[in-house]
């Protein structure tokens, strides 16, 4: 299933008076869960998977603008779970102050059980990480500021 569709359920959902759909299809499941105002993020089980259990969506990027100072903003290109190292013990790809190139992996971004390597689109020093380890994120969700 591809992001775009799993986007439009998850409005679709968040819309509507209907608290959890859950559907599923040759490539896998997806479970969409509304709860406590907030919606749960999809979950997609490879077939014969066990099924994962939701996570809480951060707050819309509109209500977090204002936070964002000054400078390139790297924006996450999918739906997925942010990881700032390779592994749970490794050391972060970046930190505050570190230096990048353009094409530099700066996280991870898991999604439908692949890891995805997020390169900077602007070479600068990092000013601010704008996510926690293993926060769910959004298409479009700023991700870190570069100067």
């Amino acid at each position: 299933m591809d992001l775009r569709k799993l986007k439009t359920l998850i409005d679709l959902v968040s819309e509507s008076n209907v608290s959890e759909l859950e559907i599923t299809e040759a490539e896998g499941k997806v479970r969409i869960v509304k709860g406590g105002g907030a919606m749960a993020m999809p979950h997609v089980a490879a077939p014969m998977a066990a099924p994962a259990t939701a996570g809480a969506v951060p707050a819309p990027a509109v209500a977090a603008a204002p936070e964002v100072p000054a400078g390139h903003i790297v924006k996450s290109p999918m739906v997925g779970t942010f990881y700032r190292s390779s592994s749970p013990g490794a050391k972060p790809f970046i930190e505050i102050g570190s230096q990048v190139k353009e094409g530099e992996t700066v996280c991870i971004i898991e999604a439908m059980k692949i890891l995805n390597e997020i390169e900077t689109d602007k070479s600068g020093t990092i000013v601010k990480i704008l996510c926690e380890n293993g926060q769910a994120v959004e298409y479009g969700q700023p991700l870190f500021v570069v100067e």
